[in-house]
């Protein structure tokens, strides 16, 4: 079985003898980042990686290989009530995953039916979805899986202030924008390997 990601950052850094409060401290991160990256529960970003892949002087593709293959696996979802625009955004998002499942769902209750069968990885939510708010739909799936990234989607930025306070990592204005996607998927709390 090939090592995963942490286990090969923990592994190099043995190799050099080091610490992980010294790597922390070349990579200018705290110590409790590379303890999580080591243990699988985050992922750095892809410039910490780099930086990583020249201190270390190794192949970035050591490193980017596991994430890649992780990525291939990657499930996200997407619940917003107007079907038109789950389809859109739906299409804007396959193109910084061209290998990840994606399902729509235009009710809260068959996300979460879904999210209890199913590890997603990512999720986008509108927040006004009906019977269940999008803020309520995020507390019951991070119940579900505390690492699943949550990205709200909405018209309203009056939502922003309550968005914020779930637990969701992103806050994307409909009609969503390609750069604004970027930025929002640069600042996932697991970060999903392989975007584009």
């Amino acid at each position: 079985m090939a090592a995963s990601f942490g286990e090969k950052i923990k592994q190099i850094r043995n190799q050099r003898g080091l610490s992980q409060q010294q790597l922390a401290d070349m990579l200018n991160v705290d110590r409790s980042s590379v303890a999580n990256w080591e243990t699988d529960r985050r992922v750095p970003n892809f410039d910490t990686i780099s930086k990583m892949a020249v201190f270390f002087n190794i192949n970035i593709n050591e490193f980017t290989s596991t994430a890649e293959a992780k990525a291939e696996s990657a499930n996200i979802i997407m619940v917003d009530d107007e079907k038109i625009i789950l389809n859109g955004c739906a299409a804007l998002l396959r193109n910084f995953f061209p290998n990840a499942d994606f399902n729509g769902f235009t009710t809260a209750r068959s996300a979460l039916e879904y999210a209890e069968k199913n590890r997603v990885d990512l999720a986008f939510l509108d927040i006004e979805l009906g019977n269940m708010s999008g803020i309520e739909l995020c507390h019951r799936l991070l119940e579900l899986n505390p690492r699943m990234n949550i990205i709200y989607l909405t018209g309203y930025s009056d939502y922003a202030i309550d968005a914020w306070d779930t637990g969701a990592c992103g806050f994307l204005l409909k009609p969503l924008k390609e750069e604004k996607v970027r930025q929002a998927l640069g600042r996932l709390r697991y970060p999903i390997g392989g975007t584009v």
